[in-house]
């Protein structure tokens, strides 16, 4: 994947590193204060460990120091490269169709993070927050990909990013707020047919949209990216996954899809580069 081409993002954020630990609502805890915590943790007879996960209990924390651009490594100049083309692939899409498209921000995080919709680890793997409209990404998600799931190469990592900003392009397009309202209703959302699964595979179509129009326009696919792509889609599919974990499937807590079915729908869009055809709410047969 001939990355360099893309123009940079600036909305990447990098939050790694930095000093102690930032607690919900700003608050933070620097190194001295956690070694002042495992004293008195010791002197109490408590584990340190489950008194610093009470704190970030009330409110979620972040062992990062956030709201620095992105640095010059590597890593972060191919995610400031795909996330720009996202950019400029959805805004000229929404302008087709007389709308304005708002870029998200990308935070590059480690181990975990603190955001809108609360304390993440990076167990988590990336995801979209709608309630302040970011990406969160650890960067080792790359590697588990890779050693894990068995998903290596650029282009396999430049899916799951589309993928969560296709998270982004639904909750501007009102459809994660269709989706939170029947979990408000309470609805069962999970299962082999349910919204989960229906919203999750739309956002496979929209990076296949993304993917489409990005070689159209920068023509930087090599040989064999598109197969990391499909390879990567397949190794998360919810049967796989299930399998491994459990040895066995269990289609009713289906919450992404199986992995012929993530594939089919990035192709969808890959294949076609139009919004209408990642119709997966509507379609009778996913």
């Amino acid at each position: 994947m001939r990355w360099k081409r893309a123009r940079r993002s600036d909305n990447v954020v990098d939050a790694r590193g930095g000093g102690g630990m930032r607690f919900g609502g700003g608050r933070g805890l620097s190194l001295g204060g956690i070694a002042i915590v495992v004293v008195v943790g010791l002197l109490m007879g408590q584990d340190p460990l489950q008194i610093l996960g009470q704190l970030a209990g009330q409110g979620g924390y972040s062992t990062t120091q956030a709201d620095r651009p992105a640095g010059n490594d590597e890593q972060s100049e191919f995610v400031r490269a795909v996330l720009g083309d996202t950019e400029d692939t959805w805004r000229t899409i929404f302008q087709a169709n007389s709308r304005q498209y708002q870029d998200p921000k990308l935070v590059l995080f480690d181990g975990g993070v603190n955001s809108a919709c609360g304390f993440a680890s990076s167990a988590v793997g990336p995801f979209y927050c709608p309630g302040d409209r970011q990406v969160y990404l650890d960067l080792s998600f790359f590697r588990d990909l890779e050693q894990r799931y068995g998903a290596a190469g650029d282009f396999a990592q430049a899916y799951v990013i589309a993928h969560e900003v296709g998270h982004h392009v639904q909750t501007l397009l009102g459809v994660s707020a269709k989706v939170d309202a029947a979990r408000q209703r309470g609805e069962n959302l999970e299962g082999a047919n349910g919204l989960l699964v229906r919203q999750e595979l739309q956002a496979d179509c929209l990076a296949g949209i993304w993917a489409h129009h990005a070689q159209r326009r920068l023509d930087w696919l090599e040989p064999g990216d598109l197969e990391e792509a499909l390879n990567a889609a397949n190794a998360i599919g919810d049967d796989r996954l299930q399998q491994q974990a459990r040895g066995r499937v269990v289609p009713d807590s289906f919450t992404h899809g199986t992995s012929a079915q993530r594939v089919q729908w990035f192709t969808t869009g890959f294949e076609s580069g139009k919004v209408g055809a990642c119709d997966t709410f509507s379609s009778a047969r996913l």
